[in-house]
């Protein structure tokens, strides 16, 4: 089987589960994405080759996106692999895909190391959450502990910095794309 054979199988059986996840019979669907049930019919059994002008009403009607009805049906991307940066002391979990909507990123971070002597600023904001453990935040001159439950929002043009207080710890962090590429970018020796 070819990959656009995979594909083109994949996005039939997401159209069709999709349309029966909500109890929807094909005139309910042709209804509501100007198409003939007849077509929808020979589209979802694999009679018909599937159109563009007809996936986007097709996925507009089902409340989803053409990224969502195409993107990859391989386990590959199930787990989340974590990434280990020795000279930065963390281990991170990427938890959104490679062009997510909304331009952030959101990572589960494991920081091992006490907290730089360097603050960066970068434009945008900064979110975390403590999992556990506690972590030494530098915000300018303020030093702030942030514990396990408390979360963080900051202007990032505040010369900032943060790590472990004492044992590691594991925060939840949503960053914008200039905070991902300073927190997660490649290191800066």
């Amino acid at each position: 089987m070819t990959q656009d054979s995979e594909l083109d199988t994949l996005v039939r059986q997401r159209l069709r589960g999709l349309r029966l996840a909500r109890g929807w019979s094909l005139d309910e669907l042709a209804a509501r994405s100007y198409l003939s049930p007849s077509t929808l019919s020979r589209i979802e059994t694999g009679h018909r080759r599937i159109a563009l002008d007809q996936l986007a009403p097709l996925a507009r009607a089902l409340g989803t996106t053409l990224d969502q009805l195409v993107e990859s049906g391989s386990d590959d991307d199930v787990v989340i692999r974590p990434h280990r940066d020795e000279e930065r002391g963390t281990t991170t979990w990427l938890l959104t895909r490679e062009g997510a909507a909304h331009g952030v990123t959101v990572a589960k971070i494991r920081v091992t190391r006490p907290v730089p002597d360097e603050l960066r600023v970068h434009p945008g904001r900064d979110w975390f959450t403590v999992l556990s453990g506690t972590v030494v935040l530098r915000l300018g001159e303020r030093t702030i502990l942030v514990e396990a439950g408390e979360a963080a929002e900051f202007s990032t043009m505040v010369p900032h910095a943060f790590g472990a207080h004492g044992e590691a710890a594991e925060i939840l962090c949503i960053l914008d794309h200039d905070g991902e590429r300073t927190h997660l970018g490649p290191s800066s020796g």
